[in-house]
């Protein structure tokens, strides 16, 4: 059992370091930054256009009385909806020709005036390039109206009792990060887990595998080399979501909202998540891992990785079923299955508190990868290194 240890750490700090250090990790991080950072900037330019565009200006030709009533009533309704959300009023003091004074407006461009109010609050006229049934005319409609009725510049204290009843809201707010989760667990396993193949076909198509194969057991260096693709996988995972934390903590003022809060609470949802990638990357590592020990070129790595491939997207329909249905008959096919277990118990977490059955489910999926590295090992053993035991079969034929 040491010897299988020590043969596994060996292995895992070869590969781990091997592979973080290469030019080629650097450029394996920065890759997936890349739409990041070019989302951001045009998600940037176009919230400001947007804003722009949904934020008309209104030029207000009253006198002074009446545009403090009308700017009293836009800041009540700015603090129950949003500042962003209103129209934006700009007042201007009346002239003898007013028709000159509205065309003058309108025609101007800082600030780009989209119509101009008129008229005492009774008996209100608006000039501009609107419909009658435009979004700027309900919201001028809604600010009369409120600056008609009161004087009033603070909104009244409502009390608020807190409920720790579930209603339907929070539960369909769960399940919006429990799809956020597995969509993020699908991903990030699908972008890592094919590092498996390229490093264990490099080392095929070098003859270094067999070397390393006749010193160690088969089945420590399996288990070395997924625990080497797992830890520099979570170097890369590190880096993505301190660079996705920071970009939406740039982008908070822009409308980025968080995830609604998960049923078992922040700190062991993110706890579970951590466990639930590594399991994941395990099984579906181990059977890729177990794909390229047969693969003798890159062109079958790239056929036999093919089916597998498609194999994840039917793993993450199959774990999509459970999303509001967790204790469904297909909710507990899809935790049972262990290729599809981890996803389908970390929307379990989102959606229920209870945190036994995650217990359960993590030491069936670590008996899983157990067992597909063993029969992985067996058979690469059997199949390129020629030592396995024969079978009854192939010692007839021999015998023959």
């Amino acid at each position: 059992m040491m010897r299988f240890i020590r043969s596994a750490w060996v292995i895992a700090r070869r590969d781990f370091t091997a592979t973080v250090l290469s030019k080629s990790f650097i450029f394996f991080l920065i890759a997936p930054l890349l739409p990041l950072a070019f989302g951001g900037v045009f998600g940037s330019i176009s919230a400001r256009v947007t804003t722009r565009i949904a934020r008309p200006v209104v030029a207000v030709i009253a006198p002074k009385a009446d545009f403090d009533r009308l700017d009293r009533a836009r800041t009540q309704l700015a603090e129950g909806i949003s500042d962003d959300a209103l129209v934006k009023i700009v007042s201007y003091s009346p002239e003898p020709d007013l028709a000159a004074q509205q065309r003058q407006l309108l025609a101007s461009r800082d600030p780009p005036v989209r119509a101009v109010l008129s008229g005492d609050l009774d008996h209100p006229r608006i000039v501009g390039a609107l419909a009658a049934d435009d979004a700027t005319i309900a919201q001028l409609k809604l600010l009369i109206a409120t600056a008609r009725a009161g004087k009033s510049e603070t909104l009244i204290d409502i009390p608020v009792t807190a409920s720790s009843d579930m209603s339907g809201s929070i539960v369909r707010d769960r399940e919006l990060t429990a799809v956020f989760a597995q969509l993020f667990l699908f991903f990030i396993t699908l972008l890592l887990a094919g590092m498996v193949l390229s490093q264990l076909i490099e080392e095929k198509s070098n003859k270094v595998i067999e070397v390393i194969a006749a010193a160690i057991p088969i089945d420590a260096m399996f288990v070395g080399k997924l625990i080497a693709m797992l830890s520099a996988s979570v170097v890369g995972i590190v880096v993505w979501v301190s660079a996705g934390a920071l970009f939406v903590e740039l982008a908070k003022t822009g409308g980025v909202q968080s995830l609604p809060p998960p049923a078992v609470g922040w700190p062991a949802f993110l706890i579970l998540g951590v466990i639930y990638f590594s399991t994941n990357y395990l099984l579906i590592g181990s059977v890729f891992m177990m794909i390229g020990s047969q693969a003798t070129t890159s062109r079958e790595v790239q056929t036999l990785s093919l089916p597998a491939t498609f194999g994840q997207f039917f793993i993450f329909w199959l774990a999509s079923k459970s999303i509001g249905a967790v204790d469904s008959p297909e909710g507990l096919a899809a935790a049972v299955f262990p290729l599809s277990s981890p996803m389908t118990m970390i929307a379990r977490a989102a959606e229920r508190p209870e945190l036994w059955p995650h217990l359960v489910a993590i030491l069936w999926q670590i008996l899983w990868v157990a067992v597909i590295l063993r029969a992985g090992a067996s058979l690469f053993r059997k199949t390129v290194l020629k030592s396995g035991p024969r079978t009854r079969w192939r010692w007839r034929s021999a015998r023959a």
